[in-house]
């Protein structure tokens, strides 16, 4: 039995992690939770799995909480919360799936305290990634990829030499744009944003994969998970989302991994390595009924966010925290209506134009300018 500490239990990947625990009640238990505001469903939660721990975003929340539920269940809330959540003393593994920079300190925590890691929090390794791999080494902790072009390569480097590997190929959807000119999203709508063609995500992931920036935040990612030069890592668009990702050799072979698009596929990887659980209630992929995979070269004048991404993992430094945070604050303010979808580009173009690099910056440097950048573009 595999004893899991999830948190953001209720976002997309939350949800579709408790999906793989309730199919396998013999092989994983959830001990401990983390919730933002949706403690409706944090209740859900809680009936169901009979965590031992729950940590909720407010206060006033936890208080509701610990007052409808046995005093033997702990209930926090806030940063604190999110830390002891990712500590929790008898849990094997962390699936760290909340959404933002918040996840980094509790992740390092996590580290410290030795416990292996499912990373779904993106971001954590974008603004931070030289603090948490180089932790991960000293405390011989293991980060395993949730998303899905990670845990494609990750399979596809099972046996490998590094000294072979070529080049990272990263396939991307288009997102929800993907066949509009730059004209055409002149006027687009946060309901045309969200309506995305192959995947079922959470609003701000979806609104990233249409201005193509999820896909910049994995390539930094990927270059700190499989320690791989920018020069060595390329995004080609796969409309149809069946090849996750794939790797070149230096022999000339590509290895590819393949399969339906659903999350719970790389999710329940993660959670079985090295062994796979079977997965009775997923449908299998049949490429005779598919017929045919697309692939186009990326356009990085029609996708800039891509390139943005690729240039301030090239600069390094605090330059990715700056790009992360202008663009967090940005999709917010396009999802409350506050600017267009075109100028989610512009803020954050702004935001690292104006920024004088810090070379290996310190925890504490980088939720500085973490918090310096919102601030900066909210005032735009």
């Amino acid at each position: 039995m595999k004893k899991i500490s999830l948190m953001g239990a209720t976002g997309s990947i939350g949800m579709q992690t408790l999906d793989i625990i309730r199919e396998h009640p013999d092989k994983f238990q959830l001990v401990a939770m983390s919730a933002g505001r949706n403690i409706d469903e944090t209740r859900k939660i809680i009936n169901e799995f009979q965590p031992r721990m729950v940590s909720v975003q407010s206060e006033e929340d936890a208080i509701k909480i610990k007052s409808e539920y046995t005093s033997s269940m702990i209930v926090l809330f806030g940063e604190e919360g999110l830390v002891e959540v990712a500590c929790q003393q008898d849990a094997d593994i962390l699936v760290n799936a909340v959404l933002g920079s918040v996840g980094l300190y509790p992740t390092l925590q996590a580290i410290e305290a030795g416990k292996d890691i499912a990373i779904a929090n993106k971001e954590t390794l974008v603004i931070a990634g030289h603090l948490v791999m180089k932790a991960a080494r000293e405390k011989g902790v293991s980060l395993l990829p949730v998303d899905s072009e990670h845990s494609a390569i990750f399979q596809c480097l099972q046996g490998e030499k590094e000294k072979n590997i070529e080049k990272l190929i990263i396939t991307a959807s288009g997102g929800s744009f993907r066949d509009k000119t730059r004209d055409d999203l002149l006027g687009v709508t946060v309901e045309e944003a969200l309506n995305h063609p192959n995947w079922s995500m959470g609003e701000k992931i979806t609104i990233d994969s249409a201005t193509m920036m999820n896909k910049g935040l994995e390539v930094l990612e990927a270059h700190w998970l499989f320690d791989i030069p920018f020069d060595k890592i390329d995004v080609l668009l796969h409309r149809e989302s069946i090849i996750h990702s794939m790797v070149e050799f230096h022999d000339s072979s590509v290895m590819a991994q393949l399969g339906t698009p659903d999350m719970r596929v790389p999710i329940q990887y993660a959670l079985t390595f090295p062994d796979r659980f079977p997965r009775k209630q997923m449908s299998k992929l049949d490429l005779a009924d598919i017929g045919t995979l697309h692939f186009e070269k990326m356009d990085y004048e029609r996708f800039r966010c891509l390139a943005f991404a690729f240039e301030s993992g090239k600069i390094g430094g605090s330059m990715p925290t700056v790009l992360n945070a202008a663009n967090e604050a940005a999709v917010d303010l396009f999802l409350k209506g506050k600017i267009t979808f075109l100028e989610i580009e512009d803020l954050i173009e702004k935001s690292i134009s104006k920024h004088n690099t810090i070379m290996n910056p310190s925890l504490d440097t980088i939720r500085q300018l973490d918090h310096e950048t919102r601030s900066y573009v909210y005032s735009l």
